[in-house]
Order: C-alpha cells, then sequence, then structure tokens
C-alpha cells in the first residue's frame, strides 16, 4: 500500500505498526551492539591526533546511516551544502528535534567539538566514544561557568580550526514545536568573532524523540548561509539565526506553498 507524502508530493509505502516495530527493534539491537563495540576501538584511538579519532567516528556514522536505510527504510537529502565554505569554520545552530542529528553533523563538519553536559562523559560505552571526539563539556548547574567555558574552550577550538557544535534550544523539541533558543552559541560567535551557520531539519518526524518505533521517510536537511558576528550583540545574532532556521522549518514542512511566493 502507498500513500502520497505531503512534504516530499512522493509516493511513500505504508507499513503496519507491527513491521514497523520489528525493523526499529532490529535497528536497536544493531545500535546497541556496535556502540559497545565501537566504544572500545575508539579508547583504542586515542592515543593517534584527533583528525584520525574524527575520521574513524564519520565512518561508523555512515555506515550507521546506510544501516538506517536498509532496516528502517530512512533516507536524507540535504539543501545548500554549498553554504559550508571550504576555507573559514564557525558555530553550528542546528534544530534539535531527534538522535538523528547529533550523528549526522559530523559528518559534513569536519572534526566538530559538541557542547555537552559533563554528565554524558559518564556514560558507559556511548560517553567514552564521544570523550574521544574531545568535545566541551560543561557543568550545567553552574550557568555563569558553564557560559565561561564554552567562550574558553570554544573559542580555543575555533582558532584551531574546528566547528563548534550548539543546539540552542537546549534539549530535543517535539516535530512542529519551537524550543526555547538559548544565548550560549551566540554569545560564543559575538566574543569570538567567529560567523554562525543555522541548520534546519525534520529528522524528529522520523526518528521522534522518545519513541521508540521510527518512521520510514526521507529527512530533509537545509544549511543556511553564514551569519558574520563581527559588530553584531548576541541577541542579534541568535535572533537572525532563529528567524532563518523556523521560517525554514515552515517550508520543509509542507506548511507553505512554495508556488504562491512565485
Amino acid at each position: 500500500m502507498f500513500y502520497l507524502d505531503r512534504e516530499t508530493g512522493m509516493k511513500a509505502e505504508s507499513y503496519s505498526q507491527f513491521n514497523l516495530f520489528v525493523r526499529s527493534l532490529i535497528f536497536s539491537i544493531y545500535s546497541a551492539v556496535t556502540i559497545i563495540l565501537y566504544s572500545f576501538i575508539c579508547l583504542a584511538s586515542l592515543p593517534f591526533p584527533l583528525r584520525y579519532r574524527h575520521g574513524l567516528i564519520r565512518a561508523y556514522m555512515q555506515v550507521y546511516f546506510v544501516v538506517l536505510k536498509k532496516v528502517c527504510h530512512i533516507d536524507y537529502r540535504i539543501e545548500g551544502l554549498e553554504n559550508i565554505p571550504k576555507d573559514r569554520n564557525g558555530i553550528i545552530l542546528c534544530k534539535h528535534q531527534s538522535t538523528w542529528e547529533t550523528f549526522f553533523l559530523p559528518i559534513y563538519f569536519h572534526t566538530p567539538a559538541a557542547i555537552a553536559k559533563r554528565e554524558l562523559a559518564w556514560v558507559p560505552f556511548f560517553g567514552w566514544g564521544l570523550a574521544v571526539s574531545d568535545p566541551i563539556f560543561i557543568n550545567r548547574s553552574n550557568k555563569k561557568s558553564s557560559m565561561q567555558q564554552i567562550i574558553e574552550k570554544g573559542t580555543k577550538c575555533l582558532e584551531q580550526g574546528r566547528w563548534i557544535m550548539v543546539f540552542p534550544e537546549g534539549t530535543r523539541v517535539p516535530y512542529g514545536k519551537v524550543g526555547q533558543y538559548k544565548l550560549g552559541g551566540a554569545r560564543l560567535a559575538a566574543v569570538s568573532g567567529y560567523p554562525v551557520i543555522p541548520v534546519a531539519h525534520n529528522a524528529g518526524k522520523f526518528w521522534p524523540r522518545r519513541k521508540f518505533i521510527k518512521q520510514p521517510g526521507t529527512i530533509t536537511v537545509v544549511i543556511g548561509p553564514l551569519i558574520e558576528s563581527k559588530d553584531r550583540r548576541p541577541e542579534e545574532i541568535l535572533k537572525l539565526a532563529k528567524d532563518w532556521i523556523e521560517s525554514t522549518m515552515v517550508r520543509i514542512s509542507g506548511l507553505v506553498d512554495e508556488s504562491a511566493r512565485q
């Protein structure tokens, strides 16, 4: 049985809930087993330079997405790859709906430093793999201290040519909802002078937060143009990024008839 996907305008196959459950179960088992094995490989790679460790991470994630496509029939398409500069780096401000985008971003933004709560480092296996990527761990219970850590460690990473990966909503927000955007990434941009690149996607429609069953379909990712931070206040930078992300979310969610804009 097929149905018409409202967002893509393409035919999509319909699956029973039991079928989707079995597919999601198989993928969850694959994820659990490979993450455990991969964590030990990551630990063994610690003596190697960061670029090699991130190469190992990208290879794992690329295979991960191949399996996700084969088992759960979740694929993705990208708009705006040309907006990623080859000679500059900066701060990625990305919509946060799912686990999916945390695996996606490191494939296209090489050697990124994720800003993560320090408690994640204590999670067995997953935390070990995360630590190998050399993220910026912060103590969220102390807002003043965490902001200082983001600026100090983030600026150092930027100067080393790394991207900084920030989810300004702070936590995963259900598909179709808008979370409270926080100033952390925008403040780092304003202080460091590095640009922001906004990223919008609808992964939450297919890989919903806190739900076991994954829905087949094609995730749309849109990478926006650079937002320069020089001579701009954090509030202005965040507003520009948020406005672009949320207006793009409306477009890719099929809530706007693009032909009416012509």
